[in-house]
């Protein structure tokens, strides 16, 4: 699968080098240019914005809050703007149930898809393909690993090599 990746502190770095040994393409960017090319080599194809991060197949956001991801998203060359239709978004950071909301409508009306898969776990773990990622089988709308039943099941089990977590009764995950 060819990836983009944005957000490369240590747990974004780990995924990205996890990514990348299990034989994913991964374009990286991070505001900080030295992140992203401390990746290459390791294989990874370095982005000069956000906007050749949202090329490939998917685009995975590791970002620290709310604010973050929304800067991302939402700005001028964002990825709302760049990512191709029927393309998916699948955030790996925890944030609030109301920008996870947002962000699910706001890509629906782009015609893009949007996946809330927050990861749980160290660093180290992410780097060893290691960490959890929220997995809500309820019948309510999931919040973690919220997004449309075919597309879970059509991307999410080769991305990110992490162990799904099945959280029963989970119906609303990340910050208040």
């Amino acid at each position: 699968m060819d990836v983009g990746l944005i957000g490369l502190g240590r747990m974004g770095a780990g995924i990205a080098k996890s990514l990348l040994r299990a034989g994913h393409r991964v374009t990286a960017y991070n505001r900080t240019r030295e992140r992203a090319e401390a990746l290459r080599k390791d294989g990874a194809a370095v982005a000069g914005s956000v906007a050749d991060a949202c090329q490939g197949d998917a685009v995975l956001t590791m970002l620290a809050d709310d604010a973050a991801v929304e800067s991302v998203v939402f700005g001028d060359s964002g990825v709302l703007k760049s990512l191709t239709r029927g393309r998916v978004h699948i955030s790996l950071s925890t944030i609030s149930v109301a920008l996870s909301d947002r962000l699910a409508e706001e890509h629906s009306r782009a015609g893009q898809e949007f996946i809330a898969a927050p990861v749980f776990g160290r660093p180290e773990a992410a780097e060893a393909g290691r960490s959890t990622t929220a997995r809500d089988r309820s019948s309510s709308p999931p919040r973690c690993l919220g997004g449309r039943k075919r597309l879970k099941q059509g991307s999410w089990p080769s991305l990110p090599p992490a162990r799904r977590q099945r959280w029963s009764g989970a119906s609303r995950c990340g910050k208040p």
